[in-house]
């Protein structure tokens, strides 16, 4: 025979609900109060409560643990579970495929030289995954003598040396990371991708549609765009006026 629950116990479970009730309706503001915000825009904006990508994942690496610990890799909340939910979007469906990114921004965002935008939080830097002689997947070269992968470049046809970029990738990091800034309410502002290779990207089996739903910039960067992909998102960011300097 079970027995009844008592008077006592009942009282006490009516009290540990009040009191988890409680935590959450207090924990809530600090949660919002933690919650990352922009001001102004990429190529002129700070961060405030930014967060750094993940050191590493399933499928990713950052692109210099140096550049990791001189905190060159945050950006703003959205931004990192948007990038961490692709890289996991593209394990499901790619498993054997590797990726790195490379430079998004500082903590308190701001110039962060040598790029022109960068300032927000917003925008991030996807260093190309590549195949080596074998056409296995591999990863970018990274060091201090080719400046952490940025002083690579591939020829026209995405070749350096015995490495060739893996166009089939960054299709389906693409598709992925557009399906999770949807989930999450979030525009891609720009995509920035060396025009010659972006018209081999959209030949690949899941490029083809990338040119409708992705804003390819059309014109020619400042720089060359060739061993990264950089990404604009575009999330309501309050005037650069409001922004107030951190007390150290």
């Amino acid at each position: 025979m079970v027995p009844h629950t008592t008077w006592a116990s009942r009282s006490s479970l009516r009290l540990r609900h009040h009191i988890l009730k409680a935590a959450v309706l207090f924990a809530l503001p600090l949660a919002l109060a933690n919650a990352s915000t922009c001001y102004g825009t990429p190529a002129n904006g700070r961060l405030q409560d930014g967060v750094q990508l993940p050191a590493q994942g399933k499928n990713f690496v950052p692109y210099s643990s140096v550049g990791v610990a001189l905190g060159r890799t945050y950006v703003h909340q959205s931004v990192r579970d948007i990038v961490v939910d692709a890289y996991d979007a593209v394990y499901q469906a790619a498993p054997d495929k590797r990726f790195m990114y490379g430079e998004t921004g500082l903590a308190n965002g701001g110039q962060i030289k040598p790029h022109h935008t960068h300032q927000a939080g917003l925008s991030v830097d996807f260093m190309v995954p590549v195949l080596d002689s074998r056409n296995q997947p591999t990863l970018l070269p990274s060091n201090a003598l080719n400046k952490f992968g940025y002083g690579l470049e591939f020829d026209a046809n995405g070749v350096l040396g015995d490495l060739h970029i893996d166009f089939d990738a960054i299709a389906e990091h693409l598709h992925q990371l557009a399906g999770a800034a949807e989930k999450r309410h979030v525009k891609i502002e720009r995509v920035i991708f060396q025009k010659e290779l972006a018209e081999r990207l959209f030949q690949a089996s899941r490029g083809r549609d990338l040119r409708t739903i992705l804003p390819f910039m059309k014109t020619t960067p400042w720089i060359r765009h060739d061993e990264h992909y950089h990404v604009d998102f575009s999330l309501p960011c309050r005037p650069l006026s409001a922004y107030r300097r951190p007390v150290p």
